[in-house]
Formats: structure tokens, sequence, C-alpha cells
């Protein structure tokens, strides 16, 4: 089929890179000129595992345009997939979703289905329907679909292109079709229902699973007060099937670009509606608090930061991406700064993009966990990366001034600082050596 997407970031390149791979015609629209030159080239301009080579291999099905009018003209089905970023109050921000309705509405000249794919709040779809029908130019039937998103960044190729389900929400049979012909060769189950619905999906989804994080949060933060090990905890809870053992990770919150987002988001629409999730406003509460959990735990151990070296592995929200959209690290360093702390940072993807979020002279980027724990008086771990998994522990010990690891990831064992002198503080666990 031949398919345009609006908008080149995580979702919209994503998903049009996914779809030329099954032999669709998908043109890819940007309002970047630099960013659309990039790509032309084969290259992604965003950091995504697997993303850049399903892209070369799928190049002859892939074109890539700043010029909306020629992409939307004649084309069959027409992707939403730009960003709808918070805005101050917490509601989602639709500009950009109007912007591309507009320009959909002057510039198709055929029968087309419009699907958002941007996560936006229920009734949204309605009124781009009603909107692109007020301002389109030419008598075409025009149908408006929802077909929301459930990717993870760092997992993103593989939950588009092995998803857990396909949501499309039609009002109408032919929207509904056509969209089943366009994942036809997607091996995931393809759920049907209203488009309400579908908007109503993604909100209930995202926060369910942010919810679960800020339980299993509050239940580690329980378990340091009463002696208990929130992963032995966690693990019998993982065995009830009801319950499940996927998010039940403790540590110092989630960020990136849907759960913080996303949460706001349906709590707003919530109060607006003159309701209250109580339970989501609480998640968000709870997840705001648990960022600085790591900060809380240095006092301990130091009155002040003055003059202390410490040293940060991770700055993005999770591993596997170069994104830190809400992370930890964004709100904790500023911290450390004020404090006169000097920063020794480490990660292999996030540095540039911290670099342009925290420019200071009082930091230093390193390219190895080595150099950056080199005599530090303190390691605050914040991103779960695999080389701070895999990082030999007897380390801190030889290299940092002052062996004092507090892991907002529970990245270790305990049983690997048992022979070492490294203080080793983490979430929902005892500490281990503690001074």
């Amino acid at each position: 089929m031949k398919i345009a997407v609006a908008g080149t970031g995580y979702v919209g390149l994503v998903t049009g890179v996914c779809l030329a791979s099954k032999g669709h015609d998908v043109t890819c629209v940007d309002v970047d000129e630099q960013k659309v030159e990039v790509m032309k080239q084969g290259i992604s301009p965003i950091y995504e595992p697997g993303l850049s080579e399903l892209m070369k291999e799928s190049m002859d099905h892939l074109t890539f345009t700043t010029d909306y009018a020629s992409a939307y003209k004649d084309a069959e089905v027409i992707f939403i997939g730009v960003g709808t970023p918070e805005k101050t109050d917490g509601s989602a921000n639709l500009t950009y979703v109007y912007q591309v309705a507009k320009q959909i509405a002057v510039s198709v000249e055929r029968d087309c289905v419009v699907v958002v794919k941007s996560t936006v709040p229920i009734g949204t779809n309605d009124k781009i329907e009603s909107y692109i029908h007020d301002k389109q130019k030419n008598k075409v039937e025009i149908h408006v679909a929802s077909n929301p998103e459930f990717l993870s960044q760092g997992t993103a190729v593989k939950d588009t292109l092995h998803a857990s389900r396909i949501v499309i929400g039609a009002n109408e049979e032919m929207p509904a079709e056509v969209l089943q012909r366009v994942y036809k060769d997607f091996d995931a189950p393809k759920l049907v229902v209203g488009r309400r619905s579908a908007e109503m999906i993604k909100y209930a989804s995202n926060d369910f699973l942010a919810l679960k994080i800020s339980y299993v949060n509050e239940i580690a933060n329980l378990c340091e007060t009463v002696g208990a090990d929130v992963e032995e905890v966690t693990k019998g809870m993982g065995y009830d099937a009801r319950i499940g053992n996927k998010f039940l990770k403790a540590g110092i919150g989630y960020g990136g670009s849907c759960f913080p987002k996303d949460t706001k988001a349906l709590s707003w629409l919530a109060s607006f509606n003159d309701n209250e999730i109580r339970t989501v406003k609480a998640a968000i509460e709870v997840n705001d608090s648990q960022k600085f959990k790591l900060i809380k735990k240095a006092r301990k151990y130091y009155d002040d930061f003055l003059f202390l070296n410490i040293a940060i592995l991770g700055c993005t929200f999770k591993p596997g991406t170069d994104d830190l959209r809400e992370a930890p690290s964004l709100v904790n360093v500023p911290l450390l700064l004020e404090d006169g702390a000097n920063l020794r940072i480490w990660d292999p993807v996030g540095e540039e993009n911290f670099k342009k979020k925290m420019p200071n002279k009082n930091i230093q980027y390193f390219d190895t966990i080595e150099e950056a724990i080199k005599g530090a008086d303190l390691c605050l771990i914040f991103t779960e990366w695999d080389d701070v998994v895999k990082f030999d522990v007897r380390k801190y010990e030889e290299l940092m001034k002052t062996p004092i690891v507090l892991d907002g990831r529970n990245c270790y064992p305990l049983s690997a600082f048992a022979e070492t002198k490294t203080t080793y503080c983490s979430i929902g666990r005892k500490t281990v050596n503690d001074r």
C-alpha cells in the first residue's frame, strides 16, 4: 500500500521503517530539512537498537521528504506520529497533531484513511475528523482511525514487528478493514474497537504500568524500614499469574517520553471532567519523590557534597536509549552541583545529549566506568546499562577514594560485595558493609 507517515521521532520513524520492511511504499515527512537529508542516506537520526539496520534494508520502499503536499496527496493511508508534549498544566499539547491534520486536509486528492498513532486524549480522533472535514480542499472521502503505539524505547523495533497486540480504533467498517490490510503481515493479535476505546486503551495501559512501578517502589521503601528484601518479595509476588513478574523491579522511578506524560495527561483529563483518578495521582507523587532516593541515602554518609568527587553511572532514563526525558539524572545532577560537587559522568550513548542539557565546568565525562570512578568519594548508579551490570565490583574498592556505591537500579546481587570493603546500598534491600 502507499503510506505516508507524519513525523520521524521514535513513533513515526519506527512505524515507517517497520511498515516499509513489510513491502509497503512509505514516505516519511518531517519539517527538519537537515534531518531528512540524513535519513535519505539511510542513517537513523535517533538511537534505537536495530532501527538503522532495518532502515538500510528497507530503503527501496522508503522515501523521506519535507514536502508534505506531495506525500499526502495520493497516499492510501496517512499515519500521524508527531509529538504530543506535556503542557505546564499536565494536559497534552496537540498543536503538532492539528498542524498535520490541516496539511492533510488541504493536500489529499484521493479517498484515504488518516491514522492517529500519536498518544492523544480521549475524544481527539473525533475532533480531528471534524477538523479535517471542515478544512478539506477536495471532494474525497477521508476517514479517521486510532492506532495507538505500545513501544518501549530500546526495544521499539521488536515491539512493532512482534507486538503484543495491534489496536485498531474505528467507528466504521472501511477504515478498520484498511488497517487490517496494512498489518496483515504482522504477527500479532488485531483488536478492533471504537475510537474512544482505542484512545483509552493506550492511557489505561501505560498508567497501569506506571502504577505497578510506583507501587513496588513504595513496597521497596517499606522493605528497607522493616528489614525485608524487595527482590525476594517481588519474586514471591510474580508467581501469582494475576500479578505477573513484569514491572516489579524496584528503583528510583520511571522516566522517558511516555509514563510521566501519560499519567499526568490522564490525571488532568479526569479532573477536567470532574473525576479524579486518585491511584494515578498517587503514582505521579510517588515517582517524583523516588527520583531523589539516592541523594537522601547519600546524606547518611556526607553532610554536604562540597568539593566531593562524585561518579555518576548512567544519564538516560533507561538502558538501550539516548533519551533523557524525565531521567532521574536531570533532577539529581543540578542538586549535586549546587552543593559544590565535582561530577564524573559515564554513559555509553547519552553523553552528548546530557552535555547539551547540563553545560557545567564542574562536570567531566569519561569513556569508561573505571575512569569515572577513579578517585571518587561516592558513586551513584542511575541507569542499569549492561556495562554496569557486568562490571567487576572489586574495582570500586580498588579505584575509588571512598568506596561507597549507591545503586538506584539494583544492578548487583548483595553477595557480590560480601568479600569487599565497599559500602553497597541499593533500593529495598539491606546495605552491605554499612559505615
